[in-house]
């Protein structure tokens, strides 16, 4: 691995999170900026060589003209024919320099880009809160990242390599054409307004037919991932044929909107034909009309018609062009306004990077809440001393995890404070907070990564030897070992492809790597067989020596050896002690403890256990 800064060092900091515009307008142009000068090269080459395609009929109508003129016998023809030609030449070879140069501008600048939109979205991805990333599917945040970036790309291509083309275009072709008759440039002026303007219409009414054909697949799609997902479950209900007709009933619904989204479609293609049909007989029939009248000569008469087709040519997939533009703009808007939010949870303009050298830890009149109307703590004082190990017990919902969200700053408490050595936990920045804190949670995420990567990732730097050890000290080496390719086994997405307890003994062992002055755990052996967890519990004795450790626990004799035992009800502490000294008291500890240990609850006691629950 990569040697890197200990992450458990106060001074690691991932910095802040880049600014980036909450509109997709100032978005594209927020990394338009940033490519400034490149993009002004990709456009004057890009008008280079419009200009050049359309001056390719003017030279083509010069040669026509001189041909025709009868100036020269057919021996010097050639020489008559030097300029125009060179002309025409010139015209074809700069056309094919500039747009071939403007595209391997654009090979180098379109992946440069694109990584930067995806670079600068992620960041600030992730300093969105515990809150956000918890209400927000994690692909489809994946998703938005990758469309907001691909649209950004295309978006800007499609102004540079497709609008700005069609406008240089149209507006030499009319200027030439003007040159040559005023008539002739004011019918092709009329016509590429009209065509432009309804195209335009077409395709914002176009735009909602296709929003409703994506969002059917995607509904067709999200039934069969679903379908699939579960397909265990359909076959043990024997529901085969019922997923097959309800499949059927969404595709249904797919091939509706498909028809009309193709419908429209062919309706905005038969304009567009109907309209170059309308500019090609028009411009041949004024064309002749004023050669007849002598008003213009054969180049001009030449150059009138081929220019009918290049303005056609550039003019018929306009209306393709909106279509693609409003989608790519539609997914910057998508990723933008999902994404580009203000963060919930930011580092106050006091934010230091503090070293926790005790790890004493009080919760000072707190009021918390995860929506105002109702709160989980209110007015919750507790005070944890420096190198204890407290266990926190109680039914689900009475707020221990909450407690440990608090405590690294997921959430902020709606008054209150929560202090860490004398220090607001506000005063942290928030990356040497966390650096500090390790948390083995109830699910650990593992990455799809080798094992060596997932156990190492508590301290990047980490040689084989503290991986190595770190394995050993929670129970997870032997099972390692036996794996094909042992420390450098994948582990699947999220761990998939190891046992719940083999992925808890990976986190177990990434938290002892990281060897942080606070250790935090939730749940932590939940999923351990009971001989397992004590080989763990005895592992972890040292582990724990010389930190504050905070144990979240259902199991109660996984908390009983600890110094200090904290009983939680509806988020107020009702007891608080030792052990020994909560099983004397004989309170709602003791009778937890008698359930767990004898299996059922005395019948005068069932009323005080619904109490905790």
């Amino acid at each position: 691995m990569t040697a890197a800064p200990d992450s458990s060092s106060p001074s690691a900091s991932s910095g802040q999170a880049p600014f980036l515009p909450a509109t997709p307008l100032r978005f594209a142009l927020h990394f338009v900026h940033r490519f400034r000068w490149w993009y002004l090269l990709i456009a004057l080459l890009q008008v280079g060589a419009a200009a050049s395609g359309v001056f390719t009929p003017y030279a083509l109508g010069q040669v026509v003209g001189a041909i025709s003129g009868g100036t020269a016998d057919r021996a010097s023809i050639f020489t008559v024919l030097a300029w125009p030609l060179a002309m025409f030449a010139l015209f074809n070879l700069s056309e094919l320099v500039f747009a071939r140069l403007a595209g391997m501008c654009r090979v180098y600048v379109g992946p440069l880009q694109r990584a930067r939109v995806t670079s600068e979205l992620f960041n600030y991805l992730q300093h969105h809160s515990h809150r956000f990333l918890t209400s927000n599917f994690a692909g489809g945040l994946a998703a938005r990242i990758s469309e907001t970036s691909m649209g950004v790309n295309m978006a800007i291509w499609t102004v540079v390599f497709d609008f700005l083309p069609i406008i240089v275009t149209l507006s030499v072709s009319v200027a030439l054409l003007y040159h040559a008759s005023p008539l002739l440039s004011l019918f092709t002026l009329t016509w590429s307004v009209l065509f432009v303007g309804i195209s335009f219409l077409f395709a914002r009414r176009s735009r909602r037919y296709a929003h409703s054909h994506a969002a059917a697949r995607s509904e067709t799609t999200g039934r069969i991932v679903d379908a699939v997902t579960n397909l265990s479950s359909v076959r043990l209900f024997a529901a085969l044929d019922f997923e097959r007709e309800y499949l059927r009933g969404v595709l249904s619904k797919e091939i509706k909107q498909a028809r009309q989204a193709f419908g429209y479609n062919e309706k905005t293609v038969l304009f567009q034909f109907g309209s170059a049909l309308l500019l090609k007989l028009g411009m041949l029939v004024v064309a002749v009309m004023l050669w007849r009248d002598g008003r213009i000569g054969v180049a001009e008469f030449v150059m009138s018609t081929s220019l009918s087709l290049v303005v056609i040519g550039e003019a018929r997939n306009i209306s393709r062009r909106f279509l693609e533009i409003f989608e790519y703009t539609g997914n910057v808007e998508n990723g933008v306004r999902t994404i580009v939010r203000p963060h919930e949870i930011v580092d106050t303009p006091q934010a230091r990077d503090i070293t926790i050298a005790q790890g004493s830890i009080v919760f000072d009149h707190v009021d918390f809440g995860y929506s105002p109307d109702r709160l989980v703590f209110k007015d919750l004082n507790l005070r944890i001393e420096a190198g204890q190990r407290v266990g926190l017990v109680g039914f689900s919902g009475s707020g221990k995890s909450t407690l440990l969200n608090l405590l690294m700053r997921l959430y902020e408490p709606q008054s209150g404070r929560v202090v860490i050595d004398g220090h607001d936990v506000r005063d942290f920045t928030q990356a040497s907070l966390h650096a500090q804190i390790s948390l083995i949670p109830q699910d650990p995420g593992l990455f799809h990564r080798s094992l060596y990567e997932n156990i190492g990732y508590g301290k990047q730097g980490a040689d084989h030897e503290a991986v190595e050890s770190a394995a050993r000290q929670a129970s997870a080496h032997d099972f390692i070992e036996q794996m094909d390719e042992r420390y450098e086994s994948l582990v699947g997405e999220r761990g998939v492809k190891l046992s719940g307890g083999q992925r808890q003994r990976i986190a177990i062992a990434r938290v002892i790597v990281k060897n942080a002055p606070i250790l935090l755990m939730d749940e932590a052996t939940s999923a351990l067989d009971s001989v397992t967890e004590r080989a763990i519990q005895d592992a972890l004795e040292e582990v724990m020596a010389d930190k504050t450790v905070v144990v979240v626990a259902h199991r109660l004799s996984t908390v009983a050896h600890l110094d200090r035992i904290v009983v939680f009800d509806q988020g107020r502490v009702v007891e608080d002690g030792s052990h020994a000294e909560l099983l004397k008291q004989n309170g709602p500890y003791a009778r937890l403890w008698n359930q767990q240990v004898n299996g059922f609850l005395p019948a005068h006691a069932d009323a005080d256990a619904d109490a905790v629950i």
